[in-house]
């Protein structure tokens, strides 16, 4: 049953609930989704080694973010068709078969031969089924961000918006978790450079399959609903028409997208490889950041409905350009797990503010019949570019011996953001009810 869009005062409680029930169940899958896709990430010490047979540890973690980051260019592409998909035929069933593609990129990464059994074809489905993650989640993004804010109250939608990193981080913590229950339950160091590594992804599949039967029941959104979905010529000159809104997004993000894939994917392998940590510590360091960090995104969200999304960005422009460069440049001499924490819940404190409302913002800037087309594309471009590739930046400064020109570079580029920030207008409450009206032929 659709959401309904009446005024606070007239909202009956059952409404209430289905509402609640619809944020729910979209968020859930987006959370099962980015498990399968940061399982790749927490399990990457232990089989790169059986996919890039190098003796160097650096150099198979290299190889494994150069594929992290090369993967993403599929993401611009899922968010074109699946952002078509959801303008086309409804956010219900783009949402649904995002999450069946990523069951069936992890369940080949599950499967795979080592590169002992049969060679390089071993990083090739490596490589593939890395790309079908990547097409299905490029696709996810747009139409979770748009389900989101569509589902949500006028004036709560930077609240329910964030439960959409919420559950991203929350895939992040739930893989982080499984690592951990494996390393210190059931499975020697050993066992998981040999075949250990396989259950998560095996655990991600399923976990897609039983989510994706849920989604099958989400409602539609009303905004949706009551849209004329416009011819597909008519809908590529509508999304052209807003290229300023297009270009929007890439500068929102830019700076954005490098931070969190800074203090999400490559911490790991920084507290690893430059503090220190053994492989539990770092488990425990980097899963009690993500804890504090999803704690922070509802909090976030619900201040941005308060004071508007802009202040928030520039809160995290003017944060990010002046801490990131102490932060990180001390992270590197600390030894303390302790230590480790507190430097990177700080960096949360102002990356969150990105995180906790980037989708909401995006959502604002189009109108109903190319929303979800206008956030995907243009976001999973910038994140290929500029998120993806973070971890492989950072490894390879690193290996060249220059690990601290990369912190120059990712408060360079929050620093690029922080200037559209100053220069955009405020996005709260410009999602429009009515449906618009699309370029006569």
């Amino acid at each position: 049953m659709p959401c309904s869009r009446r005024p606070e005062r007239e909202r009956s409680a059952p409404e209430t609930r289905r509402r609640i029930k619809a944020v729910l169940l979209g968020s859930l899958g987006n959370l099962v989704e980015w498990y399968d896709f940061y399982a790749y990430t927490a399990f990457a010490l232990y089989f790169s080694g059986a996919f890039f047979p190098e003796k160097d540890p650096l150099v198979q973690q290299l190889n494994a973010a150069i594929l992290f980051a090369a993967a993403f260019l599929a993401r611009p592409v899922g968010g074109i068709l699946f952002g078509y998909l959801a303008d086309r035929y409804g956010r219900r069933p783009a949402l649904t078969l995002s999450v069946f593609c990523m069951c069936i990129g992890s369940l080949m990464i599950a499967v795979s031969p080592t590169y002992a059994q049969i060679g390089l074809a071993a990083p090739m489905i490596l490589a593939l089924g890395r790309l079908i993650e990547c097409l299905s989640l490029g696709g996810e993004y747009g139409a979770s961000a748009t389900y989101l804010s569509e589902v949500a109250e006028p004036d709560r939608r930077g609240f329910y918006s964030s439960f959409q990193y919420v559950t991203l981080i929350g895939g992040q913590l739930v893989a982080i978790a499984v690592l951990l229950i494996l390393q210190n339950v059931f499975l020697s160091n050993a066992q998981l450079h040999a075949w250990g590594w396989r259950i998560p992804f095996v655990i991600g599949a399923l976990l897609a399959i039983i989510t994706g039967i849920m989604r099958r029941n989400l409602p539609e959104t009303e905004i949706f609903a009551e849209t004329k979905r416009p011819a597909p010529l008519d809908s590529l000159r509508t999304l052209f028409a807003h290229w300023r809104e297009l270009l929007l997004v890439v500068g929102l993000t830019a700076g954005g997208t490098a931070a969190f894939y800074t203090f999400t994917t490559y911490m790991q392998t920084f507290v690893k490889l430059t503090v220190g940590l053994d492989d539990r510590a770092t488990t425990l360091v980097i899963l009690a950041t993500l804890i504090f960090a999803a704690a922070l995104q509802p909090l976030y969200g619900m201040l941005s409905d308060k004071i508007g999304r802009r202040p928030m960005l520039l809160f995290f422009g003017i944060a990010g350009t002046l801490s990131t460069l102490p932060i990180l440049t001390t992270l590197q001499h600390v030894k303390s797990p302790l230590a480790v924490f507190a430097l990177i819940a700080a960096a949360w404190l102002f990356t969150a503010a990105y995180t906790s409302i980037n989708a909401i913002v995006k959502a604002e800037l189009f109108p109903t019949p190319i929303r979800a087309t206008g956030v995907a594309v243009p976001y999973a471009l910038t994140v290929s570019i500029f998120g993806g590739t973070a971890p492989a930046i950072a490894l390879a400064f690193k290996r060249a011996g220059h690990e601290a020109w990369f912190f120059h570079y990712l408060s360079g580029m929050i620093f690029l953001s922080f200037v559209v920030y100053v220069f955009m207008q405020e996005t709260r409450g410009r999602i429009r009810e009515i449906p618009d009206t699309v370029p006569a032929n």
